[in-house]
C-alpha cells in the first residue's frame, strides 16, 4: 500500500496548483465528516481567493525553507534585549 500511495502522491505533485488544492481539500474532508459545511464553504472560497492571488501575482513564491528561516531570524531579533 505504501508504494501505491507514493505513486499517487508523485502523480498528484505533477498536477497544476488548483488541481492539487482540490485533491488536498478532498483528502482532508475525507478524514473528518463532522465539519461544518458553512465553515468548509468559507475555507474553499478563501483558498480559491488566495490561489487566484498567487497565480496572478508578479511576486515569486517563497519556499517553506525560506519562510522558516525568516521566522527564526525574526524570533532571534525579538529575543535580543
Amino acid at each position: 500500500m505504501i508504494a501505491k500511495a507514493e505513486r499517487v502522491l508523485a502523480d498528484a505533485l505533477r498536477l497544476p496548483p488548483r488541481a492539487r488544492t482540490t485533491i488536498a481539500g478532498n483528502l482532508i474532508l475525507s478524514l473528518d465528516r463532522s465539519a461544518d459545511s458553512d465553515v468548509e464553504a468559507a475555507w474553499a472560497t478563501e483558498i480559491d481567493r488566495r490561489l487566484d492571488n498567487f497565480e496572478t501575482s508578479k511576486r515569486a513564491a517563497v519556499s517553506w525553507d525560506e519562510v522558516k528561516r525568516k521566522i527564526r531570524k525574526a524570533r532571534r531579533a525579538q529575543a535580543r534585549p
